[in-house]
């Protein structure tokens, strides 16, 4: 149940940037539209193709420059945020109708520390149908797994997000390992309502892609280091 002042509760969302003009005007946008309370900072990571630039031109838009790397570009937003709850967003996500009240509905619940929703990722004009099964096995992830990807637009009450530290300096994954963090105070609950994602980096190499959103997770447990990981990803982005 959502508390009377829900609507007033500020919500901050952390843009994560490096190189996205060509989608961060449309993803800022939207919260022209989305009702509720929204605090929205873009920290980007040294992007030269004008992405600050852009950003800086959505009114009430805060943008900042930030350590490459999401996790220290996540953190260097959170650092700033005045909202009680945090929303970190991926420059290419779409938050599904009624987000502020999904989000907070969501925090509402004793039990829970942190949320995120679940991911429809949007295929290109040309993608072929063998690639766009890649897609419905990336979609279904989100709705069996526990452990939510940062692409699922993770959300944590701030307090709760300093608490665990804010996300580890790592190259990869550091998604997981503040989720895990997170779970040892709380519960993490996924939201039906599904969050919309650019299928671009599936789209680029499917089987790559796929291949490290499966095992790379179990991988991390074993032990294996995540700069060797990371060099096998690519840029995370």
């Amino acid at each position: 149940m959502v508390v009377p002042d829900a609507a007033m509760t500020r919500i901050s969302v952390i843009i994560p940037t490096l190189d996205e003009a060509a989608r961060i005007g449309g993803c800022l946008e939207q919260f022209q539209h989305q009702p509720g309370s929204w605090e929205v900072i873009v920290a980007d990571g040294g992007s030269v193709d004008g992405t600050l630039q852009v950003a800086a031109g959505h009114g009430a838009v805060r943008t900042l420059a930030a350590p490459p790397g999401r996790g220290p570009q996540q953190n260097a937003g959170a650092a700033v945020a005045t909202g009680e709850v945090l929303l970190f967003l991926h420059a290419d996500a779409t938050l599904p109708p009624g987000a502020h009240g999904l989000i907070l509905s969501c925090l509402a619940e004793g039990s829970v520390v942190a949320g995120a929703f679940r991911v429809r990722h949007q295929p290109g004009r040309w993608t072929s149908s063998w690639r766009r099964a890649f897609l419905r096995l990336a979609n279904l992830r989100s709705r069996y797994t526990a452990r939510p990807y940062g692409d699922q637009g993770i959300f944590v009450r701030k307090a709760d997000f300093e608490a665990v530290g804010g996300f580890p300096p790592r190259p990869l994954m550091e998604d997981l390992h503040l989720v895990r963090r997170l779970a040892r105070r709380g519960g993490i609950r996924v939201v039906r309502a599904a969050i919309q994602v650019s299928g671009r980096r599936f789209e680029a190499g499917p089987v790559k892609a796929f291949l490290c959103m499966t095992c790379f997770p179990l991988l991390d447990r074993l032990g294996i280091p995540a700069t060797l990981l990371s060099r096998f990803y690519g840029r995370p982005r």
